[in-house]
């Protein structure tokens, strides 16, 4: 094994060990791409008066001072001293609060939030009725809608990377039905036995934000994002037409109502998918493609729904679909006290909580830092804050929010959050600019959107009106918003451009960045990214999906030994190259 090779795997093991930091540790990372960037370029000259106005003030000398400073630390180590990382991110970002709350003022962030409440709110509800299941109602749908609101909030204001979504994922559902099961065969109370795990969980992610461990993901480069991603799509779409099947299987359904489900939700997702293309045609004036195609995925929800509503009127009950299930009051899903009894707990189950909070860290610590990692991406072209092409920024102060976050969710019986990929890349590309040729020039990064959305949908729990409205919206509806959101977040993903090019015509087909390689090692990194997405999707459904965030981090020394074996690293650099 080359020393390369030897570092990488070794850095794999600290994080899946959970082992306690070493600050001397240094290892080199496999591409970095550290850059000098003092002001935002007038890229929004375009984009409209509101947007240009609230969009005109370039980075504070506070501001420029941070990350001209930080650009003194080209190759951070995998652990700096003490609470650096955290400071730095501070420094960068903090200095532009205002300018972060006046750039979220225009039609561009109303439409996103617009759509983005729908598109969170939808997860939080589902997740919430599944939580319920396996926890047999000690966290439900109360639970989970509260702490995205709650939660979200908190991070709207306080993160140093406002336009990541927080929200709860598969793989955190699967560790809760494991941690169940442990309860249950050892005869514990699960919640006191949950909570004493987020307990430890957060506290070894607080240690890893102190120290900036997060640095272990400039190990991570484009091949295990694009596998990430593509999962997450695929595990939205997949949810979405079984949902729409399950509407004609289910024996309490009908043919017609499973006939409108399919309706309803195609009708939903073709309508947004075609509004929010709109931009690249040329249809109308600018101003009129630009507005319709924001508010495409909320025009989307509003069709939808009035043909349902259509149905219902004029074919009755055999027509009338499933609608949004809202809790009617303000309460936990049992009925049980907000605060967990934690001392319910024996005190050696108190330490032994220490085991599964392992596994817990290391599920979380790569939801958060993976997701992250992509919404940082150069290509969506965001200078607040950051040094130009670096990944890094942000994430150990966000790491931080996490763990606190986890620490109080914990002790009431929330679930924990951490950021949603979907969801976050559709909330970045709703804010994105492009210019007249449909190239992505600009995004709008402030912290109004995240603050709005999760406002609204704490606004859902705790008053009766909204509360009336969303439970009028068919789940058909929401099944469609899912496609779109499954589907949106894959251009720009180049494993999904490699296979769809595995049917094209390669003498007629446009040249993609990769066309320097052979085709037949295009087509081989390609079909290893497709085995070990379908190695994710079997570990994630199977006993042991709990080991699910092992196969993700073993995603990075499996990129190392292709070049080491089947690619040659001249192959693989071009087509596992990041954005600059």
């Amino acid at each position: 094994m080359s020393i390369k090779s030897f570092r990488v795997a070794a850095a794999t093991a600290v994080l899946l060990l959970s082992a306690s930091p070493a600050w001397s540790f240094s290892f080199a990372p496999a591409t970095t791409h550290h850059h000098h960037a003092l002001s935002r370029p007038t890229m929004l000259a375009s984009a409209g008066p509101s947007i240009r106005k609230t969009s005109s003030l370039s980075m504070t000398t506070a501001a420029v001072a941070a990350v001209e400073e930080s650009n003194d630390d080209k190759d951070p180590p995998l652990f700096e001293r003490f609470l650096k990382g955290i400071s730095r991110d501070y420094k960068m970002r903090l200095p532009l609060y205002k300018s972060d709350v006046a750039d979220g003022l225009n039609t561009q962030c109303l439409a996103a939030t617009c759509f983005l409440f729908f598109a969170c709110l939808a997860p939080a509800v589902g997740f919430g009725a599944l939580f319920g299941s396996v926890t047999n109602g000690a966290i439900g749908t109360m639970e989970m809608v509260s702490s995205t609101a709650m939660c979200g909030v908190i991070y709207a204001l306080t993160s140093a990377q406002p336009l990541t979504i927080i929200g709860s994922t598969g793989p955190v559902l699967a560790f809760v039905a494991t941690l169940v099961k442990l309860a249950e065969k050892m005869n514990l109370p699960f919640l006191p036995l949950y909570a004493w795990t987020g307990i430890w969980t957060s506290g070894i992610l607080l240690a890893s934000s102190l120290t900036s461990a997060s640095n272990l993901v400039k190990y991570l480069t484009r091949f295990t994002d694009e596998i990430f991603s593509t999962l997450i799509s695929f595990i939205f779409v997949v949810e979405a037409a079984q949902n729409i099947g399950r509407s004609f299987t289910n024996p309490a359904s009908s043919f017609t109502k499973g006939l409108m489900t399919l309706i309803v939700a195609v009708s939903t997702y073709f309508t947004a998918s075609t509004l929010r293309g709109l931009r690249n045609t040329v249809y109308f004036s600018k101003g009129i493609r630009k507005n319709v195609s924001n508010f495409g995925p909320t025009l989307g929800v509003l069709a939808g729904a009035l043909i349902a509503r259509w149905a219902k009127v004029s074919q009755g009950a055999a027509a009338t679909l499933p609608a949004l299930s809202i809790p009617a009051t303000f309460a936990t899903t049992s009925g049980r006290p907000w605060l967990i009894p934690i001392m319910d707990l024996p005190v050696w189950a108190r330490w032994g909580a220490i085991l599964p909070a392992l596994m817990a860290t290391v599920l979380l610590f790569l939801d958060q830092n993976i997701t992250v990692r992509l919404v940082n991406n150069p290509q969506y072209k965001m200078e607040k804050g950051r040094r130009k092409g670096n990944m890094l920024d942000g994430m150990h102060a966000d790491m931080l929010i996490i763990s606190i976050l986890t620490f109080f969710t914990s002790l009431v019986g929330l679930p924990w959050l951490v950021a949603a990929t979907v969801r976050s890349i559709s909330h970045v590309r709703a804010l994105s600019i492009f210019d007249s040729a449909g190239k992505l020039k600009s995004t709008i990064e402030q912290r109004i959107t995240g603050l709005s959305i999760h406002s609204l949908i704490g606004a859902c729990v705790l008053f009766d009106k909204p509360r009336s409205v969303l439970t009028q919206i068919p789940t058909p509806v929401l099944m469609g918003l899912f496609m779109f959101l499954g589907t949106s977040a894959l251009p720009g993903n180049e494993m999904w451009e490699r296979i769809k090019g595995l049917f094209k015509d390669s003498k007629i087909a446009p040249k993609e960045r990769w066309a320097a390689v052979p085709k037949k090692t295009t087509t081989l990194f390609t079909a290893i990214q497709i085995a070990c997405l379908a190695a994710m999707v079997y570990v994630k459904e199977s006993p042991i999906g709990v080991l699910f965030p092992v196969v993700i981090a073993l995603l990075a020394p499996l990129r190392f030994a292709l070049e080491k074996t089947v690619i040659s690293k001249e192959n693989i650099d071009i087509l596992d190259e990041d954005d600059e």
